[in-house]
């Protein structure tokens, strides 16, 4: 049950991924096209650079998600890589429940006020010709920490299932991936 509950929230996150690697993939034609008529045809546009800044913004933010899923997030080894996979399994689970879950929610609930306060005032760009509509990328601010969380959920079951037995541990061998 744990098992397929897992692989429920792995989808979810690899969806987040495809999107973000999407958005960036956006972001790469938005800053070609922006160049290209900047420098060669004098023509830039205030809203073509905005773009780029949001959806850099976008492509981390919903990356955030799958590098949770994919352990590619940042911690400091220096103890972690000497304990066995159940001691880190533990510590996976505690850290996400004691410290990502609740600084999610404040994330979340700090972030809500943001996003209401840019879409009731009507908040546009402060630059002339720039984007209208800010609200819009203020709500991928409390988005993706949902995104978030629903990852986290998953690498939550992820650890239980190491922990308890019923999955493997992950294998990283990083002094063969440098060489």
């Amino acid at each position: 049950m744990l098992l397929k509950l897992e692989t429920y929230f792995d989808r979810f996150s690899d969806v987040m991924g495809w999107i973000a690697g999407v958005l960036n993939l956006v972001m790469l034609l938005n800053v070609f096209y922006d160049s290209i008529a900047r420098y060669f045809f004098n023509s830039g546009s205030i809203a073509m650079q905005e773009m780029e800044w949001h959806l850099f913004a976008m492509v981390f933010l919903f990356g955030i998600a799958y590098a949770l899923k994919e352990d590619g997030h940042v911690r400091v080894d220096i103890l972690y890589d000497r304990f066995s996979p159940r001691w880190k399994a533990g510590i996976n689970i505690m850290g996400t429940l004691l410290l990502l879950l609740p600084l999610s929610l404040l994330v979340i609930e700090g972030s809500v006020w943001y996003v209401t306060e840019a879409f009731t005032s009507g908040e546009i760009s402060g630059d002339p010709g720039g984007l209208s509509h800010r609200w819009l990328i203020k709500l991928v601010i409390p988005a993706s920490f949902v995104f978030l969380i629903v990852s986290a959920i998953g690498f939550v079951l992820h650890n239980i299932n190491i922990f308890i037995g019923l999955k493997a541990p992950p294998s990283h061998h990083y002094e063969k991936d440098i060489l």
